[in-house]
This record gives C-alpha cells, sequence and structure tokens, in this order.
C-alpha cells in the first residue's frame, strides 16, 4: 500500500494535514491557518490549491473514502482476512476512520455514501461466507455502526479502557476487543430462539 508520487506534493501535504486536524478538531474547529502550518505551507497556498475550506473538506471527503475503499480491498482480497492487523492498520487507516466519522456527523454526503458501501460490502461479506441472520440488511447497517461509534465515542472509550484509542497501543486494544464481541455470542442458540419467538 506504497503512496503514490502525488502523495509527495504540497497539495497532498495540506490534504493530509486537513484529514488530521478535521478529524480532530472538526470541520468548524480547524482553520485555514491551521492547516497551512501543519502542512509546512502557508495559507495563500491552500487557498490556491483548494480555493476555500468548503473545496478543501470536498478534496478530504474524496480521498479518504477512495483511500479507504483502497485498504479495505487490499487487506481483504481472496477474503484473506489476515491482513487485517490493528497495528499495521493503524498508521494508515486510523487518521482517515478518524476523519470520516467527524465528516459524517457534520452532515458530509461523501462521508454518508461511504457508509452505505460499507453496509453494501458487510452485505456480500455475509454471503460469501455463509452468514444467513434473519435481517441480512439490519444486520449490515448495525455491524458498520458498531464499528464506526468506537471513533464517535473515542474520548469515552479511552477512559474507559484507560487508554488513548488514538495510540497505537489503544488502537491494537480496541481492536482485539472488537474482535471478541464479533466472535463470543452472547447468547445461547435456546434463548436466540425464544426471543425471536416472541417477536413473531
Amino acid at each position: 500500500m506504497e503512496r503514490s508520487a502525488e502523495d509527495l506534493t504540497a497539495r497532498a501535504r495540506i490534504r493530509d494535514a486537513a484529514i488530521r486536524l478535521f478529524g480532530e478538531q472538526g470541520i468548524e474547529g480547524a482553520s485555514i491557518r491551521d492547516i497551512a502550518a501543519a502542512a509546512g505551507v502557508s495559507s495563500g497556498l491552500v487557498r490556491h490549491h483548494f480555493g476555500s475550506k468548503e473545496s478543501l473538506r470536498a478534496a478530504c471527503d474524496r480521498y479518504a473514502k477512495d483511500r479507504m475503499l483502497q485498504i479495505g480491498a487490499e487487506l481483504t482480497r481472496d477474503h484473506d482476512l489476515t491482513g487485517l492487523d490493528p497495528l499495521a492498520l493503524h498508521p494508515l487507516a486510523f487518521p482517515l476512520q478518524l476523519y470520516l466519522v467527524r465528516s459524517m456527523m457534520d452532515g458530509s454526503e461523501t462521508a454518508t455514501a461511504l457508509f452505505l458501501e460499507g453496509v453494501d460490502a458487510v452485505e456480500d461479506w455475509t454471503k460469501s461466507f455463509g452468514i444467513d441472520p434473519k435481517d441480512r440488511r439490519g444486520y449490515a447497517a448495525a455491524l458498520a455502526a458498531i464499528k464506526l461509534s468506537v471513533f464517535v465515542f473515542r474520548d469515552q472509550v479511552s477512559k474507559a479502557i484507560g487508554e488513548d484509542i488514538t495510540t497505537l497501543e489503544g488502537y491494537n486494544r480496541i481492536g482485539q476487543a472488537l474482535m471478541e464481541v464479533f466472535t463470543i455470542p452472547l447468547l445461547t442458540q435456546e434463548q436466540t430462539d425464544t426471543m425471536r419467538n416472541q417477536e413473531k
């Protein structure tokens, strides 16, 4: 997952700085001046490349969406999930995940579209692995939302576990915890059947 030559340019440095600061401070919280300083350029150069803060945000949305889809495709190629190593994934994906969640909460249509594509991908995954939930679409939407909620509540989750999940160690710890959430059944089959019968 090497970065392209384009990512060595000032435009790419500005975009990466904006993704990080927008993710940490929110779209309104990060100023053009802050982004320029983080990228090591002038505010004028930011405006030269992107015109306005709104245009910069739109460019960040597009890049984050495309990059996350690319990372996801590379990590799960041929249904091989061994690439989903939190330690390797953190520096690549975490800033993008944090940014997209913040952007989604701020009303970005691009970020929302990525969430819907993620739900579609979970649906396809359940089919390819023979997982057959009663409500496949509901299952996919719930699973995608659960994964995102860790980033929405990152401050609270970090306090709860006593470790900052924005760090490599904290990210790995919460990733391992999520893996257990998804693999350790909370209900027996008998309890599940009883609850489903009550819904009829």
